[in-house]
This record gives structure tokens, C-alpha cells and sequence, in this order.
């Protein structure tokens, strides 16, 4: 099925942690869409340049065609979350996004990284798929939930136990609130992106280490951000109307 140009106008999506990254990447392919785009950040008090790129987002979305907001509150904290979603009268497409990788072999990994990790990558979804249900069981002609998990929650990774537990939640959580929403016609789908070039991947992976990675990609190429962007914007549109509970891979074959 052909791709609708600007078949998400009049939606309004939020993505979290969208200020930068494959975020912001969505962000972007969503506005091409026609949607009105919050772009989410996390609130820092001490003067953080987060609400500037939130705000430069939200500037490319309206360059895009779509039209751009930000949010800040932070879904690793469910009242924040709560009193960010209490403050969005309209919402059709959530983009369960935000996510932090703290690398660190098993036996000297600490409770504090692993908790930081679940707390924002998994509980993080789940507290804003919570706050946002009501909305979008009202959105016209269904609602839309995109989480965006990780190859290495499917295979797993050496050195990555946090980060690919939360991302294997999030497959599981994608499912069973698939089955809880379908009734209602809420669709709701998990994209699994694999080596993607963005700072998280460039701070994570070494030169000598990328070179081996790349001989494993059968496409031989790191994806893009972009890549992930028209996943999801495919998945929030029209053609995917009978998709729910499903995980599309990105990944250049990486994972079959």
C-alpha cells in the first residue's frame, strides 16, 4: 500500500525523549505526515540545553509540514508524567522513546545503573502508556502506540544486561497491551532498531569495534535515524490500521 502524504493531519503524537537522536528523528517524520508533533524532554533546573533542543526540534517538525510543541517532565517519575499528560487535551499517536545505555559487564554492574536504566527505558513506557490510555481510547479513528525497543532485546548483548532486560520488557509490554487495547481499536506495536548512528551508538561503539559489527550486518551499513523515523511513521498511518502486537525490525538484517 502506497504511503499517504500528510495522512496525520489533524493528529497530535507525542514522543518522548525526542529531543535529539532517532527522537528527534521520528519527531521530524512525523510532522512530514501532517501531525502535530510534542516533542518531550527531560526538565533539568540547572541550566541544560535539553528545552533548547526540544524547542529546535519542535522547529524542524513545523519546517517538515507538521506542527511543533514540546513537553517537558520526566517519564522515569510517574507523577510527572501524569501531571505532563494531564496537561494534553488531544492525543493519537504515542512514541515510547526515551532511553538511556549505561554499558558494564554483569558482576560489576551496580543497583544504581541497573535501576536508572529500567527505571527510564521500561517503567518509562510503561508510566506513559498508562497516563496516555485514556486519550487515546478517545482518538478518532484509533489510537496509535509505538515503543521503541532494541535488537538486543530479542538476542541479547554482552555488557548490555540492563539495557537489553528493558528492552526485552518492552516487547512484552508491546504485546500484552496490544491484547488490553485491541477492543478499542488502539493498535499498539514495537519497532526494534538495530546499530543505529546517532551519539548513544558513536559513544558506545569503537572504530575497531564498528568495523567488526559491520561484517555481521548482512546490508553492511549502520542504519539512520531516518530509518527508524519512517518505521514509526508508517505504523502511526492509515496503512498500518491492522497491525497490532507485532515487532518490526530494523536492523539491515542483523536479526532474522
Amino acid at each position: 500500500m502506497a504511503i499517504q502524504d500528510k495522512a496525520l493531519q489533524g493528529k497530535v503524537a507525542l514522543v518522548t525523549g525526542a529531543s535529539q537522536g532517532i527522537g528527534k528523528a521520528i519527531a521530524i517524520a512525523l510532522g512530514k505526515r501532517g501531525a502535530k508533533v510534542i516533542v518531550n524532554f527531560l526538565p533539568d533546573a540547572n541550566g541544560s540545553t535539553r528545552e533548547a533542543d526540544a524547542r529546535a526540534v519542535a522547529a524542524e517538525v513545523d519546517a517538515a509540514g507538521g506542527q511543533g510543541a514540546v513537553a517537558g517532565f520526566d517519564v522515569s517519575n510517574s507523577a510527572s508524567v501524569n501531571e505532563g499528560i494531564k496537561a494534553i487535551p488531544q492525543l493519537d499517536i504515542l512514541v515510547n522513546n526515551a532511553g538511556v545505555a549505561i554499558n558494564g559487564m554483569l558482576m560489576r554492574f551496580t543497583d544504581e545503573q541497573w535501576l536508572k536504566t529500567l527505571n527510564i527505558n521500561l517503567n518509562g513506557a510503561f508510566f506513559t502508556t498508562r497516563a496516555a490510555a485514556s486519550l487515546l481510547l478517545k482518538a478518532k479513528d484509533a489510537g496509535r502506540i509505538i515503543n521503541i525497543s532494541s535488537v538486543v532485546g530479542e538476542s541479547g548483548n554482552g555488557g548490555q544486561a540492563a539495557y537489553a532486560a528493558s528492552k526485552a520488557g518492552i516487547l512484552g509490554l508491546t504485546m500484552s497491551a496490544a491484547k488490553e487495547l485491541a477492543s478499542r481499536g488502539v493498535t499498539v506495536n514495537a519497532v526494534a532498531p538495530g546499530f543505529i548512528d546517532t551519539s548513544m551508538t558513536q559513544e558506545h561503539l569503537p572504530e575497531a569495534a564498528k568495523a567488526k559489527l559491520l561484517e555481521s550486518i548482512p546490508l553492511k551499513k549502520i542504519g539512520k535515524a531516518e530509518d527508524i523515523g519512517d518505521a514509526v511513521a508508517f505504523l502511526a498511518g492509515p496503512e498500518a490500521a491492522y497491525i497490532t502486537g507485532q515487532v518490526i525490525r530494523v536492523n539491515g538484517g542483523l536479526l532474522m
